[in-house]
Parts: C-alpha cells; sequence; structure tokens
C-alpha cells in the first residue's frame, strides 16, 4: 500500500484530472442504425445534408458532387427498417444547366414550410433556394465575408431559425479558442449577428432548428482512425444563441462520418435526432441513417464567447 505522501500525490492528480476532464452529456437513447446501399448507382454517396418531412418518413438529402436525393424511411416500430420510393436528380442552374464541379459541393440543408429548401456549398461559398419540386438553384446573395471562407471547410452547417430565417457557420473559425461565427440572411443581406462557442477539436457538419425551437448543432472529430460524433443544442434569445447543452457524443467508431442531421418530434411526443453519413465515395465507409432519441431534458454547459476575427486557420 502506498504511503501517505503518495497517497496524497496520487488524489491530487486524480482530482486535477476530473477537474479538466470534459463534462458528461445525458447521452440521448441510440435507437438504431440502418445501412443505405443506394442500389449501385453511381450518384450514390456523399451525403452530407439531410432534411425529414413532419412524420419521420420523407426525406431530402444532398450529396458532395450535386445531387439532391428525395425518398421514404421505411419503419418497423421505432427503427428504421429500409428506404423506398428514392430518386437522385442532379441539382443544376436556375436555367437547368449542369452545375460545374467546382460549384456542386453540396453540404448543409434546410427545409422552409412552404417547402423549399436552402443549400449551402463548400468550394464556392454559397447558399441557394430550391423550389418544391424541382432541382434548380434559385440565387441567393452571397455575404461579404464568404470569400474569406477557408477551402473545402465552410458551409457544412445550415438551418433555418425559428423565425424561418437561413443561418449557416463555417467547419472551422480559423483558433482553436475562437468561437465560430453565425451568418444569417435576412431581406436579402446576410449580417454575423452572433457567435457560437468552439469546444476543442470537434468541428460543426450540420444543424437543424428542432420543434422546439433550439439550435441542434451536428459536430464531428476524425482521430485519424475514426469518427466521433457529437450534438450541441442552443436557444435563441434576444441576446444571441445562448443555453448550450449536450445532448450526445459518442466514442470514436461508434458511427461512420455523420455530417447531416434533420430534428423531428415523433407520434410518442419525443425528440428524435435523425443522422446521416458521408462515406466520401470510399468503399471503406458506408452510408447509413443513424437514430437518437432524447430521454429528457439534457445538461447546461459553459456560455457562449465574444467574437474574433482573422484568417489563420485552425
Amino acid at each position: 500500500m502506498p504511503d501517505r505522501p503518495v497517497r496524497a500525490l496520487i488524489a491530487c492528480l486524480a482530482a486535477l484530472l476530473a477537474a479538466a476532464a470534459p463534462a458528461t452529456a445525458q447521452q440521448a437513447e441510440h435507437l438504431g442504425s440502418f445501412t443505405w446501399s443506394g442500389g449501385g448507382a453511381a450518384a450514390f454517396g456523399g451525403f452530407s445534408g439531410l432534411e425529414l418531412t413532419e412524420d419521420g418518413r420523407g426525406f431530402f438529402a444532398v450529396t458532395d458532387r450535386g445531387h439532391l436525393a428525395t425518398g421514404q424511411l421505411l419503419r418497423d416500430g421505432d427503427r428504421i427498417s429500409g428506404v423506398s420510393r428514392t430518386e437522385l436528380h442532379p441539382l443544376t442552374t436556375d436555367t437547368g444547366a449542369p452545375l460545374d464541379p467546382v460549384m456542386s459541393d453540396a453540404e448543409g440543408l434546410a427545409l422552409a414550410p412552404n417547402g423549399d429548401l436552402y443549400v449551402s456549398f463548400e468550394a464556392v461559398h454559397r447558399v441557394a433556394r430550391i423550389p418544391p419540386g424541382s432541382a434548380r438553384l434559385q440565387h441567393v446573395p452571397r455575404g461579404p465575408e464568404f470569400e474569406d471562407q477557408q477551402n473545402n471547410s465552410s458551409f457544412e452547417a445550415l438551418a433555418l431559425d425559428p423565425q424561418g430565417r437561413p443561418i449557416t457557420l463555417p467547419e472551422r473559425s480559423g483558433a482553436w479558442e475562437r468561437p465560430f461565427p453565425v451568418f444569417r440572411l435576412e431581406d436579402g443581406t446576410w449580417t454575423r449577428p452572433y457567435t457560437l462557442r468552439r469546444d476543442g477539436k470537434f468541428l460543426p457538419v450540420g444543424a437543424d432548428t428542432g420543434p422546439d425551437g433550439r439550435l441542434y448543432l451536428l459536430e464531428r472529430h476524425f482521430n485519424g482512425i475514426a469518427f466521433s460524433t457529437r450534438v450541441r443544442s442552443f436557444a435563441f434569445t434576444p441576446d444571441g444563441i445562448g443555453d448550450e447543452r449536450l445532448v450526445l457524443q459518442t466514442l470514436p467508431g461508434r458511427h461512420d462520418n455523420l455530417e447531416g442531421i434533420s430534428v423531428w418530434r415523433d407520434a410518442a411526443g419525443r425528440i428524435r435526432l435523425t443522422m446521416i453519413s458521408d462515406d466520401n465515395f470510399v468503399f471503406v465507409q458506408r452510408t447509413e441513417f443513424v437514430e437518437y432519441v432524447l430521454p429528457g431534458t439534457p445538461i447546461a454547459l459553459h456560455g457562449g464567447a465574444g467574437l474574433e476575427t482573422g484568417r489563420a486557420w485552425r
């Protein structure tokens, strides 16, 4: 048995480690995962944005190579058991012309109450609108700071706020301690009204405003071998975004590269998080639908951070 000084040292180290450890999430319950093969279609894969209809069955998804997927989720009780009635539509310009490959890296997706879809893009950093029943992109003005975004690390997360205004944020903030700037479109003009706290190496890749009026931010971390997934939620307040909560965090390898998220309320009144993975068109990865349900009120975390500017990308 260690003597008293050694025991004291061990206790001190344990206390320091506990203080440095991240807050533990009240974990959402995993309902199930379903691997979607797509029937071998050449354009299938690379899904980065997801929206479900109110009943949790119809879905829209966008891919890194400029396609809009539509379909129906089949359910066996709580679990997704299949996918049917799927179609892949190439996104086009407003005249119906094919997109240049550099313009086709679709990442985020948001569904408006009138059926419009908003899509965010990397490479050429922008947001576009798709009318109901179409795959033609309608012009949305670009913000003055959009050109300053890092290549391949810009607008992966897109949502509509409770007033129906598109909001988006880049995948990288520019520095480890720098919050993520949030851009909002109102009356044809983009502003930067608030920020979201950056926490470690997790990076935002998807977002949705839930039926509870909270913003749910899907984040991922790649450790060089496997992906970890995290979801934080935030309240919209008169002063910006606050009341940060951690609702889900997984160990590396629990799921594939989850990038799209849709938040909805099921028939039992529970809030569900439905996510889709981006397989990067690589055979060792897979396209999967992953679904969690929130069991209750998640824990509160730290408050937000102030805005900083700069372009030292991290």
